[in-house]
């Protein structure tokens, strides 16, 4: 099975028949199918991980930065 991001530009087929790629792309195997359980896996490493913490300072810090050179 070819993903499609995987395709280089000599395996895509015609311009005019898009319905191949449509249907490769529909048919693609998914492993994991809870979505919202994958998101709110995500958000639980984003925070623990302190990246939400880093993001934060991240912004506060740009905004004085941008406060300061501000004229």
């Amino acid at each position: 099975m070819i993903a499609v991001a995987d395709w280089s530009f000599h395996q895509l087929p015609h311009l005019g028949d898009a319905s191949l790629l449509v249907s490769t792309w529909l048919a693609q195997t998914v492993t994991d199918p809870d979505v919202l359980g994958q998101m709110q896996r995500w958000f639980q490493n984003f925070v623990s991980s302190g990246q939400l913490a880093a993001l934060i300072i991240g912004f506060v810090l740009g905004f004085a930065f941008r406060g300061l050179t501000a004229g």
